[in-house]
C-alpha cells in the first residue's frame, strides 16, 4: 500500500522514532520476547551469525544431518522472527548448495521446539569466500607458509581451516536477481585509498613485505552487494563479515582490516568514479545514487566498547546514506550484563543495544547490524534475546550472537 491511513501512521511512527544511533537511547519501550508481525507493507530484515560452521570440510553436513542443537535453536530463532530477508554468517560455504538446502528442509521447514510455524525461504544466494584459501603467501610473518591448524589458517586469505568456513547465506521471500550481484572476494587491500598497512610499531617499518602487501586481499570473507526484488521494487542488500580485531600482534593488522573492510562500505555509497572499488567481474564503481539499501552482517566492531577501530563503524552508521533510528534492543541484554560482570562493568555503550555475549574478559557487544538507506521507514526493530524468564529464552544460546531485525516501510524503492 502506498496512501491512506497506513502510510500516515507509518510517517508519524518515523518521527517519533528518529534518534541518535551511536550510543544511549531514552525512551525506547523494552522489547517483547517475540516480535509482533510487520506491520501491512512493511518489510522484517534481519541479520543472525548463526554459528553453524565446522573446523573440518563437510562439517556442517554432518552437523544438518545430526540432531545437532545449534541448529535446532537457530532454527526455532529464525521460525519466531520470521524475517523476509536474513543475512546468516558463519555458515560455511558448501559449494553444491546441499547445506543451504539441507538447513531449509530438515530445520526451517519443520516446527523446532520453541520455535513457530515452519518457514520456507524460496530464494537464496551463496557464493565462495576468502575464509580457509590458501593464499601460499606468509600473512602472520611466522616465516612459514601454510602448516597446519591455526598456522595454515593464519595463512588463508581469510582466516579458516578450510575453504568455506564460516561463510554467507543470504535467505529471501522475494526473488533475488543473482545475474546482478556484484561480489568483491578479490579486491587488493592496497587498492582502497588510505588503506591502513599494519606496521611494526617496535621498528615503523611495514609488517607485510611489498611484494605480500601487493597481493593481501581486503575482504576477509567477501563483500556482496544483492539486489533483491521486493513487491516496492529493488532493495540492495550489501552483506559482509570482517574480520574479528583480535587474534593479532602488535601490528594490529586485524584491527586495521576490520576497519577498513568497514570503510569498503561508506565508500561503496559515497559518490565518486571510484575506479579502485572494481568486483570480481571487473566492474568498477560504487552503488548508484538512487539506489536504496540495506547493509547487514556481524560486522565485529561496537561503536564504543571491545577492541575495534570505533571511528569505522560510528562513520558508517552516521554516513549520510545511511537512516538514522532507533538503535534495536532487547531486554535480555540488560539482564545479561548485569549477571555476567566482567569486562561489561567498564562498558560505556547501552547494554540494551548488545546483540552477543563473548565471556567475562570480552563481555556483551554490539557487533551485527541491519542499517537501511535514507528513504525507508522505520516501523520497528528488535534484538531477540529475551529475559532468562521470559518465553523462549531458551532457545538463543544455539550462537553467542543474537538476531537483529528491522522492519521498513519500502515505498517507491528505486528500480534497477
Amino acid at each position: 500500500m502506498r496512501h491512506g491511513m497506513v502510510w500516515l501512521v507509518a510517517a508519524a511512527a518515523a518521527l517519533a522514532l528518529v534518534a541518535c544511533v551511536r550510543v544511549n537511547v531514552h525512551g525506547d519501550r523494552p522489547a517483547a520476547s517475540s516480535p509482533p508481525a510487520p506491520a501491512v507493507g512493511a518489510l522484517r530484515i534481519a541479520t543472525y551469525n548463526t554459528s553453524l560452521n565446522s573446523d573440518v570440510p563437510g562439517g556442517l553436513l554432518q552437523r544438518l544431518q545430526d540432531d545437532d542443537e545449534g541448529a535446532r535453536k537457530v532454527a526455532a530463532v529464525l521460525q519466531r522472527v520470521r524475517p523476509d530477508i536474513v543475512l546468516l554468517n558463519e555458515f560455511d560455504y558448501v559449494a553444491d548448495g546441499s547445506a543451504a538446502a539441507l538447513f531449509q528442509t530438515r530445520w526451517l521447514e519443520r516446527a523446532q521446539p520453541g520455535g513457530g510455524a515452519p518457514l520456507h525461504y524460496p530464494y537464496r544466494y551463496l557464493a565462495p569466500v576468502n575464509t580457509g584459501v590458501q593464499s601460499g603467501l606468509d600473512l602472520d610473518g611466522n616465516g612459514t607458509v601454510g602448516g597446519e591448524g591455526r598456522d595454515r589458517g593464519n595463512d588463508a586469505w581469510g582466516y579458516g581451516l578450510h575453504p568455506g568456513q564460516y561463510g554467507m547465506l543470504l535467505l529471501s521471500r522475494h526473488p533475488i536477481d543473482a545475474a546482478a550481484v556484484r561480489t568483491f572476494q578479490s579486491l587488493k587491500w592496497r587498492a582502497m585509498p588510505g588503506a591502513q598497512r599494519p606496521h611494526d610499531p617496535a621498528t615503523g617499518a611495514p609488517f607485510h613485505p611489498d611484494a605480500v602487501w601487493a597481493q593481501l586481499r581486503l575482504s576477509s570473507k567477501s563483500h556482496w552487494d544483492v539486489p533483491v526484488r521486493t513487491p516496492s521494487g529493488v532493495l540492495h542488500v550489501l552483506a559482509s563479515h570482517p574480520t574479528p580485531p583480535a587474534f593479532d600482534g602488535p601490528e594490529k593488522r586485524n584491527v586495521a582490516r576490520n576497519r577498513d573492510e568497514i570503510r569498503f562500505w561508506s565508500e561503496y555509497l559515497s559518490p565518486g568514479p571510484h575506479a579502485w572499488l572494481c568486483d570480481d567481474a571487473g566492474r568498477c564503481g560504487g552503488l548508484a545514487d538512487d539506489a536504496r539499501f540495506v547493509i547487514l552482517g556481524d560486522l565485529n566492531n561496537d561503536p564504543t566498547d571491545g577492541a575495534g577501530a570505533h571511528d569505522a563503524i560510528i562513520g558508517l552508521m552516521e554516513h549520510p546514506r545511511v537512516l538514522r533510528m532507533v538503535t534495536p534492543r532487547s531486554e535480555g541484554a540488560v539482564e545479561a550484563a548485569t549477571r555476567d560482570g566482567g569486562a561489561n562493568l567498564a562498558h560505556r555503550g547501552a547494554a540494551a543495544h548488545d546483540t552477543g555475549s563473548f565471556g567475562p574478559r570480552v563481555g556483551n557487544l554490539r557487533l551485527d547490524y541491519v542499517l537501511p538507506s535514507v528513504g525507508h521507514v522505520p516501523v520497528g526493530s528488535g534484538v531477540f534475546w529475551p529475559r532468562s524468564d521470559a518465553p523462549h529464552a531458551d532457545i538463543v544460546d544455539g550462537t553467542d550472537h543474537r538476531l537483529v531485525w528491522v522492519d521498513v516501510a519500502v515505498g517507491d524503492l528505486a528500480r534497477d
